[in-house]
């Protein structure tokens, strides 16, 4: 047993799941910062002695790193390398009771909205006056700005409104004023999320108001960039494509989970849509704002998924062609309505299909950018990496899209800075291109 003699507070970090709950983790980071905490995000060290487990509860591969990661610190706690654990987060929200049986050894379990009783526990105080400000994780020249909160969609297979609560937008001058903080600070990205970001607005303005913050955004100086991410297709807000036209410094990007591609499937999914509605809002989405690039997110082996509905969603991809597309199997998830139906795809086929999907898009993808071989585009540098800098497009996110890769032996890049590239070479998920 490794004993330690008294010292001062330090608090770690630890961030599992989503770029909303990386927002979460900054802003309790800048509160214990606020309140003159030692704290900490992910440190490689052993010398926090007390670590907030901020989880994941979305599907079954991440409910088990969430509670793997718990267990570990908690037989860190027993080798008395860290001397208190906390869980906060979507798991934590959803499963509280049941966890506090199963790992005793927590000390104390938060949900996704109790931020002013886990700073008490830390002997720290909410500060008003830090609202706006934000301590960032990534590197600075790009940020996450969380729009809202909650989802108030009724969508079979998701669990997010059950961790989450009911929508609740931020005020546009809150966020015009973040947005300004981090321009300062000399962030030069701002990626827009929400689980909904299509829903923005209806509860604070009583209309969909996404258009309007977007504008107020953009006005921001020094933010050349905006990028939109989880727009929900139903009841999309049209005018949002003529902003998206209209500004130059938003990104002809946009991310809309689809799910499907079978309107029977739609159904069941309970999207309120159906495939010939989703097909005419792409053609809309692309003639409004020529070029812009669209990812999506599809489900495959969902409960009552045929082979020929399989195969729809196969057709669906193949003449949608999207830019970027991301696949889950299905997870049968507690207390969704999904949840009620047989979940009767076998996990084998739930994987083939997945495959499938991915086989088809990397094709698609391998076409689209072998068709930039020669065009030039601006490219923000995000990192060095061995012997070479890595950087993005307009028509890519971070973590998740393709890369532009720059040979750092020909070439002298700042990060964080934009240069004008012309693409050389493409494979199927990245670009190769040198600085003209």
């Amino acid at each position: 047993m490794k004993t330690r003699g008294p010292k001062k507070t330090k608090v770690n970090i630890v961030t599992l799941g989503c770029s909303k709950n990386l927002v979460d983790s900054e802003v309790l980071l800048t509160q214990l910062r606020g309140n003159g905490i030692d704290s900490t995000h992910e440190s490689k060290k052993d010398d926090a002695n007390i670590v907030v487990i901020n989880t994941c509860g979305f599907i079954d591969n991440a409910k088990q790193e969430s509670i793997d990661t718990i267990l570990r610190y908690v037989d860190a706690k027993e080798e008395g390398i860290v001397e208190k654990v906390y869980v906060t987060g979507c798991l934590s929200e959803r499963y509280k009771g049941d966890l506090q049986k199963e790992i005793p050894d927590v000390d104390a379990w938060f949900g996704t909205r109790d931020l002013s009783r886990l700073l008490k526990q830390l002997n720290a105080n909410y500060k008003h006056e830090l609202v706006g400000e934000r301590i960032l994780t990534n590197p600075s020249h790009f940020a996450y700005l969380k729009i809202s909160e909650g989802c108030d969609r009724p969508c079979s297979f998701c669990a997010i409104p059950l961790m989450r609560g009911k929508h609740i937008s931020k005020p546009i001058e809150e966020l015009v004023l973040e947005a300004k903080n981090l321009a300062k600070k000399g962030t030069k990205e701002l990626l827009l999320i929400a689980q909904d970001s299509t829903y923005y607005g209806l509860d604070l303005y009583k209309k969909r108001n996404l258009a309007e913050l977007l504008n107020r955004l953009a006005d921001v100086e020094g933010i050349d960039w905006i990028r939109l991410h989880y727009a929900f297709p139903t009841g999309f807000p049209l005018e949002v494509l003529d902003v998206m036209a209209n500004r130059p410094n938003i990104c002809n990007y946009l991310d809309i989970p689809l799910q499907h591609g079978s309107s029977r499937m739609l159904q069941l999914m309970r999207r309120g849509t159906t495939r010939e509605k989703t097909e005419a809002l792409l053609n809309t989405i692309r003639t409004k704002v020529p070029g812009i690039a669209i990812r999506t997110t599809l489900i495959a082996g969902h409960p009552g998924e045929t082979e020929a509905e399989f195969e729809e969603m196969m057709k669906f991809v193949e003449t949608s062609r999207f830019d970027r597309l991301g696949v889950f199997a299905y997870s049968h998830e507690e207390n969704t309505h999904a949840y009620s139906m047989a979940d009767d795809v076998p996990d084998e086929i739930k994987q083939e299909r997945v495959d499938s999907l991915m086989d088809l898009q990397q094709g698609i993808s391998l076409e689209l950018n072998q068709n930039k071989i020669g065009k030039i585009y601006k490219v923000l540098i995000d990192r060095k990496e061995g012997g070479n800098f890595y950087g993005r497009t307009e028509f890519d996110s971070p973590e998740v899209d393709n890369e532009v890769i720059l040979d750092a032996g020909k070439n002298y890049l700042r990060l964080g800075d934009f240069v004008t590239a012309k693409v050389t070479a493409a494979s199927e998920f990245d670009l190769v291109a040198e600085p003209v």
